[in-house]
């Protein structure tokens, strides 16, 4: 079973390499995590937490974010399915948005599987 610790550690090398400086999305998506300024919100919103965008370039606020993001998230999905989710689903939640797991659209889904193929590519190298 994939912890939450060793999926972020996935995803980071995805998003950024593990850089926290990196910026992508045209700027809209920063640090360690390729946070956005929305995830944050979200964040503060469901746990009354106070980060600040400029949070996203610090690497332990950041997999807090992440954490807090897909926990909640997680238990949407879970309300909504029955079903715990699965790293592929809390990783395309993370590359796709909150409801990746219900979008359709050929092109987005195709994009959401390549995704998911390249942080269990990690995982696959880091832990098995």
């Amino acid at each position: 079973m994939i912890t939450f610790d060793q999926l972020i550690l996935a995803i980071a090398i995805v998003e950024s390499s593990l850089n926290p400086l990196a910026v992508g999305d045209n700027g809209n998506a920063v640090g360690y995590l390729q946070i956005t300024p929305a995830v944050v919100e979200d964040v503060n919103t469901f746990y009354g937490t106070t980060y600040h965008t400029d949070d996203r370039y610090d690497i332990q606020k950041s997999v807090q974010m992440c954490k807090y993001y897909l926990k909640h998230w997680g238990e949407v999905y879970a309300r909504k399915t029955g079903e715990e989710p699965s790293a592929e689903i809390y990783a395309k939640m993370w590359n796709g948005g909150c409801y990746a797991w219900r979008k359709t659209t050929p092109k987005v889904v195709k994009n959401l599987d390549i995704y998911w193929g390249k942080v269990n590519k990690q995982l696959d190298h880091l832990y098995k």
